[in-house]
């Protein structure tokens, strides 16, 4: 029976970005159905009293590096957004509305990249929907489709889910209810998917 990999995240996050370019391969070669769970970061360092590694200077100058190590171990680039942090709340409800949807893929690749790879301010509304129009996705509709209340409500009920089963930052995986934090625990991550102690 095909394990689920649930992947916490939210595409204001760096590391999220990281995790997401190697998930799919990773649940294709584990056999594993892998889940997208979008949530609020900053509804979640809320809750749990976390903040972001740039809150404190030196530990965001490491994590900067750190995560260009890990961009070069993945053969991926990243690029620092010069407007970080960003208010991903749309792009939040936006994920949520493509959950089970045929263009979810292209709709989080449009996010993640517009992110992380051309350092747009996805908080502001025009630029989001040019983001989303380039991917060649209807931006109108997107915008309809993540501002029903039952897409708010889903976003809100996943963020406190995560609270309540001890995530506090993004990434997070669940295999199981075994919880890993962070793009740098993939594999143990697979480890898990494929039977092995962890």
């Amino acid at each position: 029976m095909s394990q689920t990999l649930e992947f916490f995240f939210d595409v204001g996050s760096p590391a999220s970005y990281l995790a997401w370019t190697q998930a799919p391969a990773l649940a294709a070669r584990t056999g594993a159905t892998l889940r997208y769970r979008p949530m609020l970061l900053g509804a979640v360092f809320k809750a749990t009293g976390n903040a972001s590694p740039a809150a404190v200077p030196a530990k965001g100058r490491y994590s900067r590096h750190d995560m260009q190590r890990f961009a070069r171990c993945y053969s991926v680039t990243l690029t620092m957004n010069p407007h970080f942090p960003v208010n991903t709340l749309m792009c939040m409800r936006l994920a949520t509305a493509a959950l089970g949807t045929d263009q979810h893929d292209a709709l989080l690749r449009a996010l993640f990249e517009g992110m992380w790879l051309q350092e747009r301010d996805l908080s502001d509304p025009e630029v989001l929907g040019r983001t989303l129009t380039e991917a060649g996705l209807d931006a109108s509709d997107w915008a309809a489709r993540a501002g029903q209340p039952a897409v708010k409500d889903a976003l809100k009920a996943t963020t406190g889910e995560a609270v309540e089963r001890g995530v506090f930052g993004a990434p997070t995986f669940f295999v199981g209810e075994e919880m890993f934090f962070g793009q740098d625990r993939l594999d143990f991550v697979e480890a898990a998917l494929s039977g092995e102690p962890v």
